[in-house]
């Protein structure tokens, strides 16, 4: 018995090293973008690395501000992440709660279809995606990246299975007492649910703010663009900036950290309660 114990430790601490090493190897490309953010552009590839600069040159984070407009393009890809967020928050739990918890006819079929379109890369209804926006007129606006992200297939599916965790006893008896279908998902789903809501907050604020493609097709304007366009573009211009490239990527990473160390506390609770449940 004793030496049964001694092996299950033995296993149990090698996997947490092993853990402990994985985790460390993936920080290592952030330790040093930041640390390549405090350096000469001549100092960024020495070998071996100095990780900790012996001379930080901070003007690397304002310079990046005059370079480009920086600013314009943080305050347009945070004013098309907040909305889209908001909007795929309201849609997914309010389609999800529908799914889950009214019965009419052809609702599982209407589910698959719908969330069968996961499965379906971007790149087959792109062109006919683009065409239908030109046609309404929202080119070039940022009307047309919130209409197409405000509703997720994948957001619905998430709540959903959440929804499906709670017993319907509970909004039978909410009916009972004489709550519509709008006040039981507003004032007893929603507040059950914010680890799932939590979960779907940090999918689709980093899906937003990373998008490249969307904001690429349909925005050409400079003062519509995002940052990821945005450093895109000074990376093609400032290509051997290597300080200022690395300085702005720190600056466009930090809104989605503070995101994910915000809701991270609900995080595995949404996942492992939202979409692991059949």
């Amino acid at each position: 018995m004793q030496v049964h114990s001694n092996k299950q430790k033995a296993t149990m601490t090698l996997l947490y090293t092993l853990l402990v090493l994985c985790s460390l190897a993936m920080l290592v490309p952030f330790i040093w973008m930041i640390s390549s953010s405090l350096k000469l552009d001549k100092d960024v590839f020495t070998f071996p690395i100095e990780w900790i600069p012996s001379n930080p040159r901070w003007e690397n984070y304002e310079e990046i501000w005059t370079t480009i407009p920086l600013g314009q393009f943080l305050k347009n890809t945070a004013k098309l992440t907040i909305i889209v967020t908001l909007l795929q928050l309201l849609t997914s739990s309010f389609a999800a709660y529908a799914f889950a918890k009214l019965q009419f006819k052809g609702r599982d079929i209407l589910f698959l279809g719908y969330v069968a379109t996961i499965a379906m890369p971007w790149q087959v209804y792109m062109v006919p995606q683009f065409m239908m926006i030109r046609s309404f007129g929202l080119n070039n606006t940022h009307l047309a990246i919130i209409c197409l992200q405000a509703f997720s297939a994948f957001g619905v599916f998430l709540m959903k299975q959440f929804y499906m965790s709670v017993p319907d006893e509970l909004c039978e008896a909410a009916r009972i007492d004489g709550m519509s279908e709008y006040r039981i998902w507003a004032q007893i789903m929603l507040p059950l649910s914010k680890p799932a809501l939590s979960t779907l907050t940090i999918f689709t604020f980093v899906n937003t703010w990373n998008d490249f493609l969307g904001p690429l097709l349909y925005l050409t304007r400079m003062e519509l663009k995002t940052i990821q366009i945005g450093l895109r573009m000074f990376i093609s211009q400032y290509s051997s900036e290597y300080g200022l490239i690395m300085a702005a990527s720190v600056v466009a990473l930090i809104p989605v950290v503070i995101v994910f160390l915000a809701l991270q506390k609900f995080f595995v609770q949404g996942v492992a309660t939202a979409g692991l449940k059949g």
